[in-house]
């Protein structure tokens, strides 16, 4: 069990997903996946799972940084987690359940983490680094009481992340397979919300 309090917060969604609701008002986030990274009194950011860029290519965005690649480079896939910065990456990888984060590593859970610095990319170059990682460009942001008004208005349901949704690569199923696994049928959704 977690000492840290922020953790044991029911209503804090540290490391929960958000699954869009058909009715999602905002294009950037119809049928999308977002892990939330950080949840306080102060907002939340969070990273979009199911938005692959195809048109950016990790070895490219390591020549651009100056970053040499070696023969046994691990060539991870690169998506769009967020209209906010979008040219700012994160590195969202698995990591031990215990052991020091260093400068640049946020926890999301007890093995994953998000790292922003430029050593996870030089490791990754070099064949190194974690087992499983994306790049993510971009992220999602909410200002105080924003996400949480969002749910009230039916946009978002919230889930439990999952290994598949956060480094899978078959994208066109991971919104499906998210509602599945909270117990809804995706066909059974409407994009009108009600009020009783």
């Amino acid at each position: 069990m977690s000492s840290d309090p922020e953790q044991s917060d029911p209503a804090n969604l540290t490391g929960k997903v958000l699954i869009a609701m058909p009715g999602m008002s905002d294009p950037r986030f119809q049928r999308s996946v977002v892990l939330i990274c950080a949840h306080s009194d102060d907002g939340a950011m969070g990273l979009v799972l199911n938005r692959p860029l195809p048109e950016i290519d990790f070895g490219d965005l390591l020549e651009q940084l100056e970053i040499e690649a070696d023969n046994g480079a691990r060539l991870i896939e690169v998506r769009f987690g967020g209209p906010v910065e979008p040219g700012r990456g994160f590195v969202l990888h698995n990591v031990p359940e215990h052991g020091n984060d260093p400068e640049g590593r946020l926890r999301i859970g007890q093995d994953l983490a998000m790292t922003t610095t430029r050593d996870i990319l030089e490791d990754l170059a070099h064949g190194d680094g974690p087992e499983s990682a994306v790049l993510v460009l971009g992220y999602a942001g909410w200002g105080p009481g924003q996400l949480e008004d969002e749910m009230l208005q039916n946009g978002w349901l919230v889930g439990d992340s999952a290994e598949e949704l956060i480094f899978g690569d078959d994208h066109d199923v991971k919104w499906q397979s998210a509602l599945r696994a909270q117990g809804i049928d995706p066909s059974l959704l409407s994009a009108a919300a009600g009020r009783a």
